[in-house]
């Protein structure tokens, strides 16, 4: 039993691992999940009643308010196997604060940071062997929060549940994608929720990205929804571009999520010496500086797909092509996982190694 601020956090070990049914080389994304998973109740305005226990599945009310309203967040981060065989996490400091940023704006109650972090610790160190050791290959965590009232009436809920499940992951793109420009549907308006990591705004673009799948496209290129000029992130990812030598990507102004990947690859950026201008960029911007020749690199950030290249843009039916030997996002990535590996000082003092 381990003590988290006054909480103490009761421990159920599984009787026997399913680690040996898994081949941890050969990993799809999201379908294969660790052997335990960390709860914890709020109610009577405190958390409480923590424990971990064996994965598994739950019980709830069919009144559970957040299946009826949605008041429900998370976050997504990943842990680590370096070279030399420690276990570490990627910047989960921020996760911690974005998490309580998204509850926040959702109505729900804060869970403290040290609770956050302290939670993490436990659940990959009882499950550290689930870490994979490939290269690409990583832990993948899931952190969540819902409301949990058995009432279907329309108001902030009293009661809640905090969850981390942990899953061996491969690679989610194993190719540069193709983005189409979104001209009809919107992810996000100023004054929303574009900003949290809301279950919501995940459910309203699996449509549109449907929709452009049929098509051939990998991810919608999100726009504003007053005049769909500005672009804003990718489904999965936030939005850089390289035009003449020079960085762009949108700002954080409450309609795209504050990426913990974004930030850390605009200091990768600067480090490399290249000017980044966090500014509105339109689409009209980006297809001139195409026909220009000077679209250098285009490519998407997140925590899931790490850095991603960009194959294409499509806009009103123009193939915006990005010239593979250009790539800087290449470099960047490779500079990215050299640290979270461990194959590169970690300068940034990014990584904070599991103790559990």
């Amino acid at each position: 039993m381990s003590t988290i601020l006054d909480i103490s956090i009761n421990v159920k070990e599984v009787s026997e691992s399913r680690l040996k049914e898994v081949d941890l080389d050969n990993l799809a994304f999201g379908s294969t999940f660790s052997d335990h998973m960390f709860e914890m109740n709020y109610k009577n305005g405190a958390w409480g009643d923590a424990f971990i226990k064996p994965y598994e599945n739950m019980t709830i009310s069919p009144a559970c308010s957040a299946l009826h309203y949605g008041q429900a967040i998370f976050e997504g981060m990943k842990a680590y196997r370096t070279f030399d065989d420690k276990i570490m996490l990627f910047r989960p400091e921020k996760n911690a604060k974005r998490f309580n940023i998204s509850a926040n704006r959702m109505s729900m109650p804060d869970v403290p940071e040290e609770l956050f972090l302290q939670a993490l610790h436990a659940i990959v160190g009882l499950d550290k062997k689930w870490v994979p050791a490939k290269d690409g290959y990583s832990l993948y965590l899931r952190p969540y929060m819902f409301a949990n009232d058995p009432y279907i009436g329309v108001r902030t809920s009293n009661n809640y549940k905090f969850i981390v499940f942990t899953c061996p992951v491969g690679k989610y793109y194993s190719k540069r994608i193709k983005v189409k420009v979104a001209d009809k549907y919107v992810r996000a308006f100023s004054g929303g929720t574009g900003f949290a990591k809301a279950a919501g705004n995940y459910a309203a673009t699996l449509y549109p990205a449907l929709l452009v799948g049929k098509e051939g496209f990998d991810q919608v290129l999100w726009t504003d929804g007053y005049e769909h000029k500005y672009v804003q992130e990718i489904g999965t990812m936030n939005f850089f571009c390289i035009i003449d030598g020079v960085a762009y990507t949108p700002p954080t102004d409450g309609q795209i999520l504050e990426g913990v990947t974004r930030a850390s690859v605009i200091t990768l950026l600067k480090d490399e010496g290249y000017t980044v201008k966090e500014q509105a960029i339109t689409i009209q911007e980006i297809e001139k500086a195409f026909d220009a020749g000077k679209l250098d690199d285009a490519f998407g950030t997140g925590t899931a797909a790490s850095v991603s290249p960009i194959a294409e843009i499509n806009y009103n039916g123009k193939a915006l092509t990005i010239n593979e030997n250009k790539s800087i996002s290449e470099k960047i990535k490779t500079r990215l996982d050299n640290i979270k590996y461990g194959r590169e000082e970690d300068r940034f003092n990014w990584m904070v190694e599991v103790m559990h």
